[in-house]
């Protein structure tokens, strides 16, 4: 089956969002996120402020280029999981794969520091990563034939989109992050006994 070709229109419209995107995350890298205005972003990409602004919606969304695929790719790991692996073996190895990529990769660390280091990022990131949550509950819904708005699959999919964040905090974020999928499988038990 063969892959429908994108049109030059499209094209030239991913190519000006990625340059703004390279764009603003190599200033803000430099400069620091507050030193950096939409004006700047614009300038280093050799387009206008109102192009900026028809391909991303304000200077935090400038940092955060990738989201729609990080949405399709937490679908995926629950609806393309291999034979014999449950939702939450598949959520787990996605997750705990990005968690490390992000922890261990030095142009990842840059990023993180970033994002750490700069609260309206740190929070627009929050935002953003828990806005998939629909998806993902809808997602584990149909896999295990439930509604999605029953109560314990939002519930799981809030706690899964939350793990990255708690595990990338820790020492070891492999590690907790496989700490707290065995608390989503088995539950919380006798942890406080």
């Amino acid at each position: 089956m063969t892959q429908p070709t994108t049109g030059r229109r499209e094209r030239k419209k991913a190519q000006t969002r990625k340059a703004l995107a390279d764009a603003a995350l190599r200033l803000f890298l430099e400069r620091g996120y507050d030193q950096v205005g939409v004006k700047d972003v614009a300038e280093a990409a050799d387009v206008s402020v109102t192009t900026l602004f028809k391909h991303f919606s304000g200077k935090e969304a400038l940092v955060f280029d990738q989201d729609a695929e990080r949405g399709e790719a937490l679908v995926a790991a629950v609806r393309d999981r291999g034979p014999g692996r449950t939702v939450l073996d598949g959520l787990h190895d996605h997750l705990r794969e990005t968690v490390l990529k992000v922890h261990d990769a030095p142009e990842f660390r840059r990023f993180r520091e970033l994002i750490d280091g700069t609260p309206v990022l740190r929070e627009y990131a929050h935002r953003m990563w828990m806005r998939h949550e629909t998806a993902l509950a809808g997602a584990i819904a149909a896999e295990i034939g439930a509604d999605a708005d029953e109560v314990t699959v939002r519930a799981l999919a809030h706690y899964a989109l939350a793990a990255p964040r708690l595990a990338g905090d820790s020492e070891d974020p492999g590690a907790a992050m496989d700490r707290i999928f065995t608390l989503l499988r088995h539950g919380w038990g006798d942890l406080g006994a």
